[in-house]
């Protein structure tokens, strides 16, 4: 099982699911699921581990190109 931190740096933000829904392109609800820990992303953890690659090589959004290790696209949204 795979513990995730999504909530701290949201709820310092004093950011909303919706608002981080929004900046992710995803739905409320998708970041309820993974602040409560209802999903499992430990198969893509693995899967990067046995390639020796960061994750961000290995799985990617569609709409955006990998980032081969450069961070997260997704940060220059949040505030």
């Amino acid at each position: 099982m795979v513990r995730n931190q999504l909530k701290t740096p949201r709820t310092s933000r004093e950011m909303s699911q919706g608002q981080v829904a929004i900046a992710g392109g995803v739905s409320r609800q998708a970041i309820y699921v993974v602040e409560n820990e209802r999903s499992d992303p430990s198969l893509a953890f693995g899967l990067a581990r046995l390639f020796r690659r960061p994750i961000e090589e290995v799985f990617h959004d569609l709409g955006s190109p990998p980032t081969s290790g450069q961070g997260n696209p997704c940060t220059a949204l949040l505030p």
